[in-house]
């Protein structure tokens, strides 16, 4: 079923290929789901169950227990009628084992269970009586003895599955068609060469042992020929024994014909002769067969409604269809089953001809399933034994009776196109593993093939499966084989053969005989698309040319190429054009068929010529021919023409009227083209001078040859200069293709051959008046009277002047293009290297653009390579981007402005590039030609155009009107060109003189013919004299320097001349006196300029000055304000003592003696309205842009589920941290209210949009999403600025800790009684005492304004939308607790990667991450505000429990289920809602802060030290313990009796301590950022900075003791009863007897997978890789997740879940439980990284794989080995660490509009 119609899909497609594409931005096309390529390929142990559904009752019967193959093999060896036995075993067994109806629950276990049944029966009562028979002996033992005794053979013959890397060596592979499996590349030689990766489409096998393919190394280490005695020619079937070979004859004829038969079998009721089963019932099958028209919606949508079926079971069925080819959707009696057929035609036949449907008889269905299995068991059997193999291959072959002329081989594909998809697999793999592995019986295969060529095409043209099904398919594994496909060509005329079936498939024509592509209907398209596989084939059997001819041979390659000069003739002129006048064209006519027939046949035409070169009479009768081809087509070229006579210059020549923009034109002209190429080849293999007798040179007619590609070249200009407008874009596009590297090799280049053959041949007068009459400018040249041009009839001067600008630069690449090999003598290298240095002259380019730029030939080999690094150096890539080639300043000399491959986009960036070059390093900016190289012998009369008088005259006439320029009469380009051509021409006059020996004379004498003044009619000065006048014209500034370096060489070059006239032997000093003093001048001149500019602008800068005084003069007052501030700020600044001189005492940041920020003023500007304000409690409200996102960037556990959103209670969190929520920032601050209103605007557009257009946009405005109006980034809330905090009264008293617990405790109790109270209105007994001061009936005052807590209210509420995916609810309970969840996880994961990073854990953030810490922070601790203060109490209450254990509070978690981290931060920001009722006035809220962090402190040492033993011994450590390890080792022997029996005994404390202070670091750390951000303490200095001293400083900060467990020794009495019940809990000994996870300390950061550094590993795990879902089918997109490492079947219907009532496929499922809705992949077919957020976002990104070249190879076209590039996943793991993700997402989306429409949910 084909997915080309996915609603999702929108590329343009012309029949089955893509459309060539004009110029401009490349849009991609959406993602569609792939699934299959067509409705089966699946292997035969599968094919049972794929049929039908089954019934579990069909147990195999007693019957079948008690059969006996042994005995049925010995009943057939007596018999003597073999086949009728075999068929009556079959006929009674085949039908109760496969096919016995359907399950009846239908679960795809049980369909499972029976497969195996199934599979289990036919081994044992079909084929084991086949092996009994065949081996006579117990067929394990039999098979393996035949193993040993055979000689495997040198060829390799792995067979290649869907997506299985291969490889091609660059250097030694024969044509790129041969390939490596992954094995026999990796034992080769080829691993070390250049070589190219690709993945298989399935089908193809490895080339490895086959001497034809490899130039070198044809053996890997495993299959290199052991015996190298063993003759080749033996026959392996000798080696069998000869009864074997007998009942291997029998059997092999009677199973395969059986097969045959089966798979040909056309009734649905009957089956044939022998096979009619004992008892027949009715029951039938409706069988679905896919097609390639209708697409999965239209089946499934069919299935429903036709067979009553679910729509998952009717998506199984598609899916099985589309692989399989057919699949049985209804099961029951005749009728029943029609029935269903009938709804399944009738749905089907609407737009398109009907889905095929046969309802069959189970018997029937029975035996084809049986025929597959026997052809994969006979593929299996002749693995053992090449003898077997032959004997296959024998019976294949061999003809089945006098009066049937075919034989079985030659039945099955015949019939190839009628079978479905899965039979063609099977077969196909047969005949790849027998005929196509034997290389005797491959050549006769072959013939056959050859034979049966045009049937077969033309059944695979009206087939509409893909080519990989198709029989057609195979010729690629004979047809490359050079000495098979000279021996096809010979003896089958196969190359005729492919060229005529060819054009008869081309039926359009026009009345010329012409192809005539009209408006294709789908079905014309598709089939044109078929019929180009044809010329495939053609390019396999030329890949290589021959090396030696035979008479045959010869005779036979010119009776193709007579064919295919019939191809090209019925191409020569088609999609001719005529121009517009008047109006614009009304349908733009079709071009697309022409140029796509064009590109495919480019490679062709090349190799053509390519074997022309190699034989010298071949090409000489090649050229006969086609020389009389173009002359039938050009018979009636000048007929009916009006001839005209047109005089320039003296010189006067005979032609006819014809105008360009008149008549019709055409840009296809192959059979010229073709001849223009092998015109050369005459050049290049110097036939032409030694064989011209046999040539038919003197018949040309030189005005005939040029005239078409003249006219084509005319039709180009004339579309520059505008023109053709009215033509519509069809035209441009012809244009734009005609020049591209795709086809400009045979129809630019060779247009431009032709007329330097043309002109090589004609006077040079009579050419260049012939190109002026063509592009219609010889009456402009020819009149007397220059000016009387401008009156000329009505021509638009702009188009003019264009013209005249492209004639010119014709006329340059007819005289300058010499760097193909046979126009100059040159290599063809030499001509790779001139087009990388003009393309690197433009900018420093990648491998890639390069490879690009330069056209492929036929074995897809540029040789750039080898050309690229003599003449640049490349730069390697950093961490974006991508490696860059630069020229080599040396190769600068060789650019040349006309480059006839520039656009004229990239002449201008190249002229501008290198003068810029030039100017930097102070050289003139003249871009002088560079020296041409000499012409060969053919075309050496092509320097006289240089020097004859009509192009004189032109440009006298040119350098004329530049002289006195009025009007627009003339153009600067077109004098740049003159001045080209000028200097041309005295380059090639001095070289004459340089290589001149004295004795002959220099013909060439330009020098002398620039110094006569003009004839008549142009009685101008000389062209010398021209340029002398223009040299120091103000209006030609630009080409000053190139009029002077033409007017030195022209004295160089008299000075030459005199010399050699007067035979005199002075040197060429004084020329080169004569430059020095020249250059000189120059310089001083150029120096005299820079000063004068130096002065200049030294003048305009002291005038802005004078200008900015006499300003600031006139607006004091404005300017006084401003400069007091600044004083005031600075003095202000100075007073106050630099933060290194506080003494460290003072720097903490939690307790009583900390420092506030308070006094520190926070002004902040609103990005929205640009207002200035300070960040106060009771101001208008400030707010930062935030992005609040799920996250399991730090879970140690990502297989724990979850209890629903509406039951997890978040109060503690597991120290897994299996889910957090994490905030982020991008740092830009806004009003409130601005942001309000912006959100709103944001709403409406969105609203608005919806009607117009229903799509994603990047951000979703229903989640709250909105782009930050600055940045553009994604945010989803915002989070309010607060105060800083003030600083604390020191004159209040510091409790103990002891003093502070019995007060919260008593505080505790009283709450508890007055809520109880509240609650149930009764008092239980005494009440508890009150603490002094603490009162209950207290409301604290709000110290925020309304503002202020409504953004307290809005982020509080996002993040409990995010963080439990539930709908918004203020009165629920956790509300606040999902506040400080999302503060405490951004600072842990904050805190990791500055760890990570080696970063100091201050000063190293930027703004953006301080800020909203900062702001988080602060929020938390003010969430308490917005909330009932009852909640906040309990949760206080619940917390506290943990660490102080409480009777009266149920399920407290027990220590080692509690992330410490969490728990002091919640402890610590809902302790102030406690506080705030204490109105004492005697303790500050920082007290307890402080005890806190101690109790936490102390909770964590516990947690580590009973979590980090595991049963490793520990290492002794000699030196003298200290205080720190004697602490460690007490408390840990505490820990050891209150958990007796589950703790080991430790002898030193040294280890332990180690592993304490290792693991109490990251908690430190993160309280430090924690309590800085919420006190806003400055930090130490030692903590600005990575290094040693840390520990310390960071206890001292947080005003902890060093030695931290000293904290537990000072308080012992009163900590020891806390650990006691902290161990006694009884999931502490649960947890560590094995019944939970235990999270060792520190927690080790996560890092993305680790990959393997080298790509193919990666595809070939991936090839391996089965689809979970389709019963071992292979992924078509497997996609590696990069956080967990698992294999997924992307982009498939079969592994579609649902989620949230949605269906979305393997991906996006995964990021639900792998990444909390965020994912990282690898599509390893593409070589791409998807990154997805939630269902609607995604974008693809670089991947971390680079090749040599330094560029990634996203899709993997180009097959270069890629490497990992450890920096670039560096880089991925740190976005996925930092959850910028989506962010990045978010951005790409927005960047590209394309990404928004895809479907990300179905990846």
């Amino acid at each position: 079923m084909t997915i080309k119609n996915h609603p999702t899909l929108s590329v343009d497609w012309v029949g089955g290929r893509r459309k060539p594409r004009p110029p401009g931005p490349v849009v991609t096309a959406p993602l569609y789901i792939i699934s299959g390529s067509g409705f089966f390929s699946l292997r035969v142990s599968k094919m049972a169950a794929a049929e039908s559904d089954r019934d579990p009752s069909s147990s195999i019967c007693s019957e079948f227990l008690h059969f006996d193959a042994k005995d049925t093999a010995s009943r057939w060896l007596a018999a003597a009628d073999l086949q009728q036995e075999v068929y009556h075993h079959l006929a009674s067994y085949v039908p109760r084992i496969l096919c016995v109806g359907p399950s009846s629950s239908g679960s795809s276990k049980e369909e499972q269970r029976e497969e195996q049944r199934e599979e289990l029966a036919c081994q044992l009562l079909l084929l084991a009586p086949l092996e009994w028979f065949l081996l006579r002996e117990e067929p394990a033992a039999g098979l393996a003895l035949l193993q040993e005794n055979n000689q495997p053979s040198p060829l390799c013959g792995h067979v290649f599955k869907v997506g299985e890397p291969t490889y091609s060596c660059r250097e030694c592979a024969a044509d790129p068609t041969c390939v490596l499996c992954m094995q026999c590349f990796l034992g080769s030689v080829h691993k070390e060469h250049r070589y190219r990766m690709t993945t298989s489409l399935g089908g193809g096998f490895c080339d490895c042992g086959d001497a034809e393919a490899w130039k070198k190394g044809p053996y890997c280490q495993k299959h290199t020929p052991t015996d190298s005695s063993r003759d080749t020619e033996e026959d392996p079937v000798a080696q069998l024994p000869p009864d074997l070979v007998a009942r291997g004859y029998s059997i092999f004829s009677i199973i395969l014909k059986y097969a045959v038969d089966m798979l040909t079998w056309e009734q649905e009721d009957q089956l044939p002769a022998g096979l009619e089963p004992p008892e027949r019932g009715d029951s039938y099958y409706c069988m679905l067969f896919n097609d390639e028209v209708h697409t999965y919606e239209q089946v499934i949508y069919t299935l429903q409604k036709a067979v009553n079926c679910s729509q998952k079971e009717a998506v199984s069925f598609a899916t099985t269809v589309d692989r399989d080819g057919r699949k049985s959707v209804r099961y029951g009696d005749f009728q029943f089953c029609e029935q269903a057929k009938s709804v399944i035609v009738r749905n089907t036949s609407r737009q398109s001809k009907p889905l095929r449907v046969q309802v069959m008889h189970s018997s029937v269905v029975a035996h084809q399933c049986f025929a597959l299995k026997a052809l994969s068991w006979l593929g299996q059997i002749i693995q053992y034994s090449d003898g077997l193999r032959r004997i296959l291959c024998q019976v294949g072959l061999q003809k089945q009776s006098e009066e049937e002329s075919s034989s079985l081989v030659d039945r099955l594909m015949l019939n190839d196109s009628k079978m479905w998809k899965g039979a063609r697999n099977i077969y196909h793999q047969l005949l790849m593993n027998s005929l196509l592995m034997d290389l005797k019986y491959k050549k006769i295969f072959a013939i056959q093939f050859a034979k049966m060529y045009q049937r077969l095409q033309s059944d695979y043209v009206k087939d509409d499966h893909d080519r990989e099904f198709s029989i057609t398919d195979l010729s690629v594994q004979m047809f490359t084989v050079p000495s098979l496909a000279r021996m096809l060509m010979v003896e089958e005329n196969l190359m005729t053969t492919i060229i005529r079936t060819f054009v008869d498939h081309l039926r359009h024509r026009d009345l010329q005989g012409r192809f005539q592509f009209d408006r294709y209907t789908a079905q014309q398209a598709f089939k044109f698309g078929r019929v180009q596989s044809l010329i495939g084939d053609l390019k396999y059997i030329l890949i290589s040319p021959p090396t030696q001819w035979s008479d045959q041979l010869r005779l036979k390659f010119l009776e193709g190429l007579e064919a295919f000069l019939k191809l090209l003739k019925c191409m020569q002129g088609m999609d001719p054009v005529v121009r517009q006048v008047g109006q614009h064209i009304e349908m733009e006519p079709e071009w697309e068929a022409a140029f796509t027939l064009q590109m495919k046949l480019t490679h062709i035409i090349s190799m053509i010529q390519e074997w022309c070169s190699t034989d010298e009479r071949v090409l000489i009768e090649a050229y006969k021919k086609c020389l009389s081809a173009l002359t039938e087509c050009q018979g009636g070229l000048a007929d009916g023409e009006q001839p005209i006579s047109l005089s320039l210059a003296g010189h006067c020549v005979e032609t006819f009227r014809c105008q360009v923009s008149q008549d019709k034109v055409s840009i296809h002209l192959p059979v010229c083209r073709l001849l223009a190429g092998l015109h050369v080849l005459l050049s290049r293999t110097e036939v032409a001078s030694r064989y011209p007798e046999q040539l038919p040179l003197g018949e040309l007619s030189p005005p005939l040859l040029i005239e078409l590609p003249l006219r084509c070249l005319v039709l180009c200009a004339q579309v520059h200069a505008g023109m053709w407008r009215r033509n519509g874009f069809s035209l441009i596009n012809q244009i734009y293709y005609y020049h591209n590297v795709k086809c400009r090799v045979e129809m630019f280049d060779k247009d431009i051959v032709m007329l330097q053959a043309g002109a090589s041949m004609m006077d040079p007068n009579h050419f260049l008046m012939i190109v002026l009459s063509r592009f219609e400018l010889f009456y402009i040249f020819s009149s007397a009277d220059i000016r009387k041009r401008y009156r000329e009839a009505n021509k638009d001067l702009v188009q003019q002047n264009t013209l005249i600008e492209e004639m010119l630069h014709l006329i340059i690449m007819v005289i300058g293009e010499r760097y193909v090999s046979g126009v100059g003598q040159v290599e063809s290298s030499e001509d790779v290297r001139r087009e990388i240095i003009h393309q690197l002259s433009i900018r420093p380019m990648s491998h890639s653009e390069l490879v690009k730029a330069l056209p492929e030939n036929g074995n897809k080999e540029t040789g750039v390579e080898r050309v690229i690094d003599s003449v640049a150096s490349f730069k390697k890539p950093g961490v974006t981007g991508r490696g860059l080639y630069e020229l080599r300043p040396e190769w600068n000399k060789h650019f040349n402005l006309y480059f006839h491959h520039y656009s004229r986009a990239d002449q201008s960036k190249a002229e501008e590039a290198q003068r810029k070059l030039r100017r930097q390093k102070g050289e003139d900016t003249a871009l002088p030609p560079p020296l041409p190289p000499p012409l060969c012998p053919l075309f050496a009369s092509l320097v006289n155009l240089l020097q004859c008088d009509v192009l004189l005259a032109v440009e006298g006439a040119v350098l004329q009107w530049a002289v006195e320029p009025s009007g627009g009469g003339w153009t600067e380009s077109m004098l740049q060109r003159v001045l080209h051509l000028v200097g041309l021409a005295l380059l090639e006059e001095q070289q004459q003189l340089e290589n001149c020996s004295g004795e002959e004379d220099v013909t060439f004498n330009y020098t002398s013919k620039i110094t006569r003044p003009g004839e008549a009619p142009s009685t101008s000065g000389s062209v010398l004299a021209l340029l002398e006048s223009l040299q120091n014209a103000p209006h030609l500034e630009v080409h000053k320097d190139m009029i002077t370096w033409i007017l030195k060489l022209v004295s160089n070059i008299k000075t030459m001349r005199e010399r050699t006239s007067s035979a005199s032997s002075i040197t060429i000093s004084q020329g080169g006196g004569l430059e020095e003093t020249l250059r000189d001048k120059d310089k001083a001149e150029r120096k005299r300029k820079a000063e004068m500019a130096r002065l200049r602008r030294e003048k305009i800068l002291a005038q802005m000055s004078e200008m900015q005084k006499h300003f600031i003069n006139e607006n004091k007052e404005l300017f006084q304000q401003s400069l007091e501030e600044l004083e005031a700020s600075t003095s202000a600044a100075e007073l106050s003592p630099p933060s290194s001189a506080l003494t460290c005492a003072s720097q903490v940041c939690v307790g009583p003696r900390r420092v506030g920020g308070a006094e520190r003023r926070q002004p902040v500007t609103c990005i929205l309205c640009q207002e200035e304000q300070e960040v106060r409690g009771h101001g208008r409200a400030m707010v930062l842009a935030a992005f609040v996102q799920r996250s399991t960037v730090l879970s140690k556990n990502r297989q724990r589920g979850l209890p629903s959103s509406e039951h997890l209670d978040p109060v503690f969190m597991h120290p897994d941290l299996s889910l957090g929520t994490h905030t982020a920032s991008c740092g830009h601050i806004m009003h409130a209210t601005c942001w309000q209103r912006y959100f709103e605007a944001v709403q409406l557009k969105e609203q608005r949009r919806q009607q117009r257009l229903r799509g994603h946009t990047s951000y979703d405005v229903e989640n709250g999403e909105f782009l930050c109006p600055l940045c553009e980034c994604l945010s989803n809330t915002v989070i309010p600025l607060l105060p800083h905090t003030h600083t604390p009264d020191h004159s209040v008293d510091h409790p103990s800790l002891e003093a502070w617990l019995t007060t919260t405790n008593q505080q505790i109790a009283a709450l508890r009684s007055a809520y109880r109270r509240q609650s149930d209105g009764v008092s239980e007994g005494a009440e508890p005492a009150v603490p002094e001061g603490f009162r209950l009936d207290f409301t604290p005052q709000n110290p925020f304004s309304s503002s202020v807590s409504e953004m307290i209210t809005t982020f509080s509420m996002s993040t409990y939308k995010v963080g439990l995916k539930v709908n918004p609810n203020e009165q629920d309970a956790r509300v606040p607790v999902l506040s400080w969840a999302t503060c405490a996880y951004s600072i842990q994961s904050i805190e990791r990667l500055l760890m990570d990073e080696e970063k100091p854990l201050f000063g190293s953030l930027p703004c953006r991450q301080d800020d909203c810490l900062s702001s988080l922070t602060r929020l938390g601790s003010a969430c308490w505000t917005t909330a009932p203060l009852k909640t906040v109490h309990t949760h206080f209450i619940r917390l506290l429990s943990a660490l102080v254990p409480d009777s009266q509070v149920e399920n407290s978690p027990c220590l080692l289920d509690v992330d410490m981290f969490h728990l002091l931060v919640y402890c610590v920001l809902s302790y102030s809602s406690v506080h705030a009722l204490d109105q004492s006035g005697r303790t500050v809220v920082d007290s307890g802060h402080l005890h806190l962090l101690q109790l936490v402190t102390v909770a964590h040492l516990v947690q580590i030290l009973l979590s980090s033993i595991t049963e490793e011994a520990f290492m002794e450590q000699d030196s003298g313990s200290s205080e720190e390890e004697q602490l460690t080792w007490q408390l840990y022997s505490t820990l050891r009796t209150h958990l007796t029996g589950v703790l080991p005994e430790v002898s030193s404390g040294w280890q332990l301590w180690h592993r304490l202070k290792a693991g109490v670091l990251p908690f430190l750390r993160a309280a430090a950022l924690f309590f800085h951000y919420l006190n806003s303490a400055a930090p130490p200095a030692e903590l600005l900075v990575a290094g040693p001293g840390q520990w310390e400083a960071l206890c001292s900060y947080l005003s902890l003791p060093s030695n931290l467990l000293l904290l537990y020794c000072n308080q012992h009495t009163l900590l020891e009863p806390l650990i006691q019940r902290w161990c006694c809990h009884p999931g502490v000994r649960q947890t560590l007897q094995g019944g939970g996870v235990i999270v060792r300390f520190p927690r080790e950061s996560n890092r993305l997978i680790s990959l393997p550094e080298d790509y193919s590993v990666l595809i070939n795990q991936a090839s391996s890789f089965t689809c979970p879902r389709s019963g071992g089918d292979k992924s078509r997109a497997p996609t590696l997740c990069l956080v967990c490492g698992a294999m997924l079947c992307s982009q498939s219907y079969c592994c579609q879940t649902e989620v949230d009532g949605e269906d979305v496929g393997a991906c996006t499922a995964h990021t639900f439980t792998c990444g909390a809705g965020l994912g990282l992949f690898l599509r390893v077919r593409e070589s791409q990284v998807l990154f997805v957020a939630g269902k609607t976002k995604g974008c693809f990104y670089p991947p971390p794989y680079l090749d040599d070249y330094g560029e990634t190879d996203q899709g993997l076209k180009r097959g270069n080995p890629l490497h990992l590039c450890t920096e670039r996943y560096r880089k991925i793991e740190r976005l996925w660490r930092q959850h910028g993700v989506a962010e990045v997402i978010g951005h790409a989306q927005e960047a590209n509009q394309t990404l928004v429409a895809i479907d990300w949910q179905h990846l």
